[in-house]
């Protein structure tokens, strides 16, 4: 990798020589960051073999300084982080881990070893995705989403216009906090939709970006 590499672009195998280990004694910091929500997760170093293993097992692998060795996170806990893909800074000696949680992360069994703070801000909609998921495999007496789930695309379609539309009329004529709920039942509705259609925000965002590129 170049000194000119693009800051997108996804760390793989080739790379590893390339990055500087001599500043943390062989050591490189690694920002683990939650792969849809974008909550930073922890902080980690990875050595050479640690960086080499996470890359070929897909399963976030750790120098611990405490222990002096290999730590992959979750061996004991069941608690993995699960790689998406590993960006590099401008200097090439840190690294920006994003990763899927199994369970949390901090040992202290919060998502985030910053606090028990949920995803914030609007981070919360890739939670929400997960949550959505999750209650669609529910048992129907017990969740709504399964039960729109069983209805079908066109009922929950027809739920996001109605939806849609009390959004637009609390928009018009209601409060703030009319308008907050109806945009909630709005976002958590299209969330449901774009499951059933098997696709998900992100593509939608996908689309947002080129636009205001």
């Amino acid at each position: 990798m170049s000194k000119d590499h693009k800051l997108n672009t996804s760390l793989t195998l080739t790379d590893i020589d390339a990055l500087d280990f001599t500043k943390g004694d062989g050591l490189i910091p690694a920002i683990i960051q939650h792969a849809d929500t974008l909550q930073v997760l922890m902080l980690g170093y990875m050595d050479k073999a640690a960086l080499t293993e996470t890359l070929t097992d897909g399963q976030v692998t750790f120098f611990s300084r405490s222990k002096g060795g290999r730590w992959r996170k979750g061996e004991t806990s069941g608690d993995f982080l699960n790689l998406d893909r590993i960006l590099t800074d401008c200097d090439e000696d840190a690294l920006l881990v994003y990763a899927r949680p199994v369970g949390p992360t901090c040992h202290f069994k919060t998502t985030s070893c910053f606090g028990d703070e949920t995803a914030p801000g609007i981070g919360f909609m890739g939670q929400l995705a997960s949550v959505v998921a999750e209650r669609a495999k529910a048992p129907v007496e017990e969740s709504y989403t399964a039960r729109l789930m069983q209805k079908g695309v066109a009922k929950i379609a027809q739920k996001v216009g109605e939806e849609g539309l009390e959004t637009a009329l609390a928009g018009r004529c209601g409060d703030l906090d009319e308008l907050h709920a109806e945009a909630a039942d709005l976002l958590y509705h299209l969330s449901v939709l774009l499951m059933a259609r098997e696709t998900s925000l992100e593509n939608v965002l996908d689309i947002l970006r080129q636009r205001h590129k």
